[in-house]
């Protein structure tokens, strides 16, 4: 388990996605990566962008993107910091918040609307490995 946002969280993740059986399963015909976009809010004073690239219910590598670095990903996801932290504390549904717009998506949200149950049981391996919310140092 790992605090959120930092580097040890986001290999937890990978880790997480590249060992859980539930996931294999559910995202077996997944395609497309992400860019998290994580804007400042509440005390994270700062953006931080991470690119994940998932296949087939296998991550096949994360990174921590500078401000410059120039990635394509199927998929950008967007929000404040706060609104990360309630989706992993289970105060909002990951659904629930892509429509509201608590979280922004870039992409093909049809693809999105297809994939319910592969987006949920992404969310519980990203919950999974949370353990606090402070911001890294």
């Amino acid at each position: 388990m790992a605090k959120f946002p930092s580097d040890e969280w986001l290999q937890a993740l990978n880790d997480k996605l590249n060992t859980d059986e539930k996931y294999a399963q559910v995202a077996r015909n997944w395609e497309g990566d992400m860019i998290f976009l994580i804007e400042p809010g509440g005390s994270m004073p700062y953006t931080t962008r991470w690119y994940i690239d998932l296949w087939h219910g296998k991550c096949r590598g994360v990174a921590v993107l500078d401000e410059h670095e120039e990635k394509n990903a199927t998929f950008t996801l967007r929000a404040p910091y706060d609104n990360y932290v309630r989706l992993l504390k289970s105060e909002i549904q990951p659904m629930q918040a892509l429509m509201t717009r608590k979280i922004g998506v870039q992409g093909n949200m049809a693809v999105l609307m297809r994939s319910v149950p592969t987006v949920l049981d992404f969310v519980r391996c990203c919950r999974e490995v949370t353990d606090s919310f402070e911001t890294p140092s």
